[in-house]
C-alpha cells in the first residue's frame, strides 16, 4: 500500500468563486479523488491545518506528498519545510505541481531561484513527450494538449533535470521544460508544470494518468538504509 499526501495551500478555493466552481472539494481534493485506488491510501493536507497539517505523524507515514501552493509560499513555516526536506532525503517521493516550482521546499531542494517566464492569457499548451520510454508517461501518446492554460517560458532556472521527460510548446511560441526528475538523498523528486487553478486542468484524465503514474514512480524503493560514518574494512588491511 502507498500512502499519498496531497498538500495544497488551499487559499485561491476561498478566494475566487471560479476556482471553487472547477474545484468545489478544493484541487487537494480533486486530486485525491483521481489517485485513489486499491493500492493507493490517500489523505489530504492545506496550509491552514496545525503545522501545515505536515505533522511529524503524517510525514513519517507518507510514501509520496504531492505539493500544490501559489499564493502564500511565505506562510509556510521554514520548520515544516526542513522537516519534508528531510523526509525526501530518507526516501520519501515529491511531486510538485506548476506555481509549486516557487514554494519553499522545491526552491530549498534545488539549489536556484526557480523563476520563468508566464503569461495568463489562454494559450494553448502541447505537452510532447520527448522520454516515452519513461514509466511517468506509461500509456500517454505522443503529446497532451490543452486548449487553455497558464503560459510558461524558458528560462527556467533550475538545475539540469537528470530526466527530462517532457517538453511544452505554447500558441505564443514560448517553450518549457514541463516533466523534470530529480532525486535529493534516498528521495525522488518529480515537477510537473500544468495545473493553474482557473483552468480545469486536473479533470484532465491524461493530466490524471501522469500524475498517478508519478506515485508509483516516485514511491520510495524498500531496501535496508546505508551505513554511514567511520566503518571497518571488510577485508584484512
Amino acid at each position: 500500500m502507498v500512502n499519498v499526501t496531497v498538500w495544497n495551500e488551499n487559499r485561491h478555493e476561498q478566494k475566487n468563486p471560479v476556482v471553487r466552481d472547477i474545484y468545489p472539494e478544493g484541487i487537494h481534493g480533486t486530486i485525491a479523488n483521481f489517485i485513489k485506488e486499491d493500492q493507493v491510501q490517500v489523505k489530504t493536507a492545506t496550509l491552514d491545518d496545525p503545522e501545515h497539517g505536515l505533522t511529524e505523524e503524517v510525514l513519517n507515514s507518507t510514501d509520496v506528498l504531492i505539493w500544490w501552493g501559489h499564493l502564500a509560499h511565505d506562510e509556510v513555516e521554514d520548520v515544516i519545510v526542513e522537516k519534508v526536506k528531510q523526509r525526501v532525503l530518507e526516501g520519501m517521493g515529491l511531486i510538485v505541481l506548476h506555481s509549486g516550482h516557487f514554494s519553499k521546499i522545491f526552491k530549498t531542494l534545488m539549489g536556484t531561484t526557480c523563476d520563468l517566464k508566464w503569461r495568463e492569457a489562454n494559450d494553448k499548451e502541447r505537452l510532447w513527450i520527448i522520454d516515452p520510454s519513461h514509466p511517468i508517461v506509461e500509456g500517454i501518446g505522443e503529446f497532451i494538449e490543452l486548449e487553455e492554460e497558464e503560459m510558461y517560458g524558458e528560462h527556467f532556472d533550475i538545475p539540469a533535470p537528470e530526466q527530462l521527460i517532457m517538453m511544452s510548446w505554447f500558441s505564443g511560441g514560448e517553450v518549457f521544460r514541463s516533466g523534470c526528475t530529480y532525486q535529493r538523498g534516498k528521495g525522488k523528486i518529480f515537477y510537473f508544470r500544468p495545473g493553474h487553478e482557473t483552468y480545469p486542468t486536473y479533470h484532465n484524465e491524461e493530466i490524471q494518468k501522469v500524475i498517478k503514474n508519478a506515485v508509483s514512480w516516485a514511491k520510495p524503493t524498500e531496501r535496508k538504509m546505508p551505513v554511514y560514518g567511520n566503518a571497518k574494512p571488510l577485508e584484512q588491511i
